[in-house]
């Protein structure tokens, strides 16, 4: 039987999320991005498995909460990750990757100790391997909307990240979805269009500088 979803029940849910994101204890904004396409066609992403998609960069924003008991209201974290073959893809194992962690240099000793720990349980396997651990001021603006997302990450000289929303010229053969999903746990995530993206820092015998992919999401978090 169909069931349909009344204004009594809908705003019930509405209220049921709310309610379950003011117990988060702690949230804010993320942004992704990777060296393979992630919103693309299988025949473009079957060009590119195996040869791209080892590396990435991950970045959160916390608007406002703790970890641990520390509150990291107002502070980031990024995680730079190089890996064994193309993240997501299910025939073969990308792990184990060495990852590169840049704190935000505004943080206390005790808030950076947080930041590292927040962001290996939020990363998982990713950041297993940290080889490298920086401080950067870091600046991670998000944009949210369905035809001007857009956002911005520097963190410091190491690494930046400028994304816009896609839009119909980015959509090469008409089939495009979102091929690999993000590699975090992430709230709203939308896929979008690195103008460019850079790593430049030490720790992973590689830096870059790519642009013009369909590689990135933004998003938010809240745990």
């Amino acid at each position: 039987m169909r069931k349909i979803l009344t204004a009594g029940s809908l705003g019930l849910f509405v209220l049921a999320l709310a309610a379950m994101t003011a117990k988060a204890a702690i949230r804010g904004d993320y942004i992704e991005v990777r060296s393979a396409d992630v919103y693309t066609g299988a025949c473009f992403a079957n060009s590119e498995v195996g040869l791209v998609g080892k590396e990435a960069i991950l970045a959160w924003k916390v608007k406002d909460g703790n970890w641990n008991g520390v509150d990291l209201s107002g502070l980031g974290v990024v995680a730079v990750v190089r890996a064994q073959s193309t993240l997501g893809d299910p025939y073969h194992n990308p792990y184990p990757a060495k990852s590169v962690l840049i704190l935000d240099e505004r943080a206390s000793p005790a808030q950076r100790e947080a930041l590292e720990a927040f962001a290996k349980a939020m990363a998982g396997k990713l950041v297993e391997h940290v080889v490298r651990v920086d401080a950067a001021p870091i600046d991670l603006e998000v944009v949210p909307g369905h035809h001007d997302a857009r956002a911005k990450l520097t963190a410091g000289t190491l690494a930046r990240i400028e994304t816009r929303s896609l839009c119909t010229g980015d959509h090469l053969c008409g089939n495009e979805f979102v091929y690999y999903p993000p590699l975090t746990q992430v709230a709203n995530a939308m896929p979008a269009y690195t103008i460019e993206e850079a790593f430049t820092g030490k720790g992973l015998d590689a830096v870059w500088w790519r642009a013009d992919k369909r590689s990135a999401f933004i998003g938010s978090f809240a745990r």
